[in-house]
């Protein structure tokens, strides 16, 4: 039985615990092996980074030795960004791709979107957005002594959203699946901007839910994740108006 690689990139705030969901659900066919980006969780006493590039120039130092076996990469929101520039410098150098890219809860990389500045919003507006994006819940938002800990980590990966710069380049010869939520700010006509990234098929899938809605199927994602990542089965984008 072929056993295939998930790895699962961070969205901002996030550690490797976040997607013990995923792990609870998944089949024995899948591995799922969330990374663990410096400066949280086992790597707490590591500097912050808050440049994307860094982040990728970390995976792949830490994990190409990874990336012999079958693999498939999911990220959600900030990790969906860093999963196509991970894709992108892999395919620049030459080195084994990935069979399949799954990002969610983003649009694509060329759009600007609803990613508004919040690395510098003074602390109480930080917060407000925090509760309004979800995923955190109010009682860490509402923990001094676990703000402390959170927020810098929070700022961190934002900033490194926001300094990002695209640059056209080349569609991937990788399979992209872009996954949203109906009620988040991400619009289907921007993650439709994801399908000029890749050479090969593409497809969006919608979801009951808002930016977190990843939460709430995590069963019917993995299950995506193994249709399309092991057996290859694709479907067409739908057209906009039969999302």
């Amino acid at each position: 039985m072929e056993l295939l690689n998930v790895f699962c990139l961070p969205f901002a705030g996030a550690s490797k615990y976040s997607y013990q969901k995923f792990a609870q659900v998944a089949p024995s066919k899948l591995n799922i092996i969330p990374y663990e980006l410096p400066g949280r969780g086992a790597r707490y006493k590591e500097a912050l980074l808050t440049n994307m590039e860094n982040m990728v120039d970390d995976f792949l130092s830490n994990m190409l030795s990874r990336l012999n076996a079958p693999y498939v990469i999911y990220g959600h929101s900030m990790g969906a960004l860093l999963g196509y520039m991970i894709t992108k410098k892999l395919a620049d150098n030459n080195l084994k791709l990935p069979k399949h890219l799954f990002l969610s809860g983003r649009g694509g990389p060329s759009v600007s979107g609803n990613y508004p500045h919040r690395s510098s919003l003074p602390k109480k507006e930080f917060i407000k957005n925090l509760q309004e994006l979800g995923g955190s819940p109010d009682k860490v938002l509402e923990d001094d002594g676990l703000m402390e800990i959170f927020e810098p980590i929070l700022r961190a990966d934002f900033k490194s959203i926001e300094s990002y710069q695209y640059a056209t380049a080349g569609p991937l010869e990788v399979s992209i699946t872009c996954l949203i939520g109906t009620e988040e700010a991400t619009t289907y006509e921007e993650a439709l901007a994801w399908r000029k990234e890749t050479s090969l098929s593409f497809c969006i899938k919608e979801f009951p839910g808002k930016h977190f809605f990843i939460f709430d199927h995590a069963k019917e994602i993995v299950n995506i994740i193994q249709q399309f990542g092991l057996e290859g089965f694709t479907i067409p984008v739908a057209p906009l108006n039969n999302k």
